[in-house]
């Protein structure tokens, strides 16, 4: 019941911030989503209904690293995703936090996309 209770809010808070961050062609939507084991990340052009450019912690050139969803493996996580979107003509996106609080392992994320030269 409790349970139930707390994915209830967490899903009007995603709601919540979805009607305000939109992504296009030129800004696209960065959503990160977190499991306990593993982190995911994608840019989105929210018009066409794409995603431009995606990574995981279970894709295979970083299986190797053994990246956990803690602050320590989000910040490399968030600098390896900013070359990748970097590399593929990225250089603004809108951040969508998916009903998370901004501190943390979220926090982290955004800071080294930040430092690997992406602007949100």
């Amino acid at each position: 019941m409790k349970l139930q209770k707390k994915n209830l809010l967490t899903q009007k808070r995603r709601w919540r911030i979805r009607k305000t961050v939109r992504g296009t062609a030129a800004r696209p939507r960065l959503a990160l989503k977190m499991t306990h084991v593993h982190l995911y990340a994608q840019a989105i052009d929210d018009d066409k209904g794409v995603t431009l450019v995606s990574l995981a912690t279970t894709s295979k050139d970083l299986r190797g690293q053994k990246l956990k969803a803690n602050v320590a493996g989000a910040t490399a996580f968030g600098a390896v995703f900013g070359a990748k979107a970097k590399a593929a003509g990225l250089t603004t996106v809108v951040f969508d936090r998916a009903g998370r609080r901004y501190h943390g392992t979220v926090k982290s994320f955004a800071e080294a996309a930040r430092q690997a030269g992406l602007t949100f």
